[in-house]
């Protein structure tokens, strides 16, 4: 593991000593420096660093005691062994305290002892400095992971402020009809997306959108919608396209702009549009489930629908389906993350279940927030959002 060439220093007076350590260890392969005393070992240190540094501990100038201390000082990761012939054990215990890494008693008989020392310290000298890189790898690693997060935080919390700005004001009540959102986002940012507003003086619409997949990716496509929806409205105001803007008609453009993006995502979602004059509401469905639920008179059911999700076939078309609004009804919208809470173990069961639900919850958004517990959420698996429209309920 060690250096094959690594270079020692040994530093001894007696030069009988010094050079039989040297010889033998040259002999093993490693490149020897040598001194005669503490002063001189000290400075051939500093000018060549060496790997390990083999010292005796009673020399002239500088005992190897004070030695252990300067190069400790100096490189603490390179290692020094510690010869002696005093045996005294305050200065092995001293030693060993100030970092030597072995103390060996002189004379050595077997020179073979040394080497096996020599080797094990440059072993651990080297584990040693292995784990200082990859700790400070891993130090520098965790910064700069620090750093992403809180520009991911920055950026998140961005895209959330954007979110929360593009949203309807909750409650919004327009010619008797009341108006309520709740989204709960899986993640920091939601997928599912809910908008109602005035197309004219006449006519409100709304939809509920829930994009595939989850997170930023899926947050930014309902800015995406956001801004298609915007534009459709504008220019149906100004009567360019889609001036009567009918709902199929906004789906099947939806359709179109999500395809040419090219971004990987499509939606399923529900648009409306109601006649104030007519009280006729005109709607179509993009792959949407659950079917949005009507709440009449203590009794709720699905409406009928079906269409392809938004933004993954070309060739889709989209259909408008009318119904007259009863004097007093809500309409609820759900995206399809409110089937995790729901009770059931199949996807049918839990759809038998939805309108049970809107009848314990009597129609309101207060209700539904209650009946699904809502509030005790905690980590969900989808977004969830739910959508209300109401008129004259008690």
């Amino acid at each position: 593991m060690h250096k094959p060439s690594a270079t020692l220093l040994i530093i001894d007076d007696d030069e009988v000593v010094r050079e039989s350590l040297a010889a033998y260890l040259e002999d093993s392969g490693f490149k020897v420096l040598q001194a005669t005393n503490g002063q001189q070992g000290l400075q051939i240190f500093q000018h060549e660093l060496p790997d390990l540094v083999v010292c005796d501990l009673r020399m002239p100038q500088m005992d190897g005691l004070e030695l252990i201390r300067r190069v400790g000082d100096m490189a603490v990761e390179i290692p020094v062994i510690v010869l002696s012939g005093a045996g005294v054990m305050s200065d092995v215990v001293e030693a060993l305290r100030l970092g030597a890494a072995d103390y060996l008693i002189k004379p050595l008989e077997d020179l073979a002892v040394l080497e096996h020392s020599v080797r094990r310290a440059l072993d651990r000298a080297h584990l040693r400095s292995e784990n200082r890189r990859y700790r400070e790898k891993l130090e520098a690693t965790n910064r700069e992971l620090q750093a992403s997060l809180s520009l991911l935080q920055e950026d998140q919390n961005a895209g959330r402020q954007v979110q929360m700005n593009m949203l309807p004001v909750t409650p919004w009540e327009a010619e008797g009809l009341q108006f309520s959102h709740q989204i709960i986002p899986s993640l920091y940012l939601s997928g599912d997306f809910v908008d109602y507003f005035r197309v004219d003086d006449r006519r409100i619409g709304f939809y509920l959108a829930d994009v595939s997949g989850h997170g930023a990716s899926s947050a930014f496509v309902t800015v995406l919608l956001k801004f298609m929806t915007t534009r459709l409205l504008y220019e149906s105001r100004r009567g360019g396209s889609l001036p009567d803007f009918k709902p199929s008609e906004v789906l099947g453009h939806i359709n179109r702009g999500l395809i040419n993006t090219k971004l990987g995502k499509h939606v399923t979602m529900l648009g409306g549009v109601i006649d104030l004059e007519t009280d006729r509401l005109t709607y179509s469905i993009g792959g949407h489930l659950p079917l949005p639920v009507i709440y009449v008179d203590g009794e709720a059911r699905y409406l009928e629908g079906r269409g392809l999700p938004v933004g993954l076939f070309e060739e889709a078309t989209y259909e408008d389906r009318t119904m007259d609004l009863p004097r007093s009804f809500s309409l609820s919208l759900f995206s399809d993350g409110i089937l995790d809470v729901l009770p059931g173990t199949t996807l049918k069961e839990k759809e038998a279940t939805l309108p049970e639900q809107v009848v314990a919850a009597g129609g309101t958004l207060d209700g539904l927030r209650q009946v699904f517990g809502l509030a005790k959420l905690s980590e969900m698996p989808d977004d969830i959002a739910l959508l209300v429209l109401s008129r004259n309920l008690a």
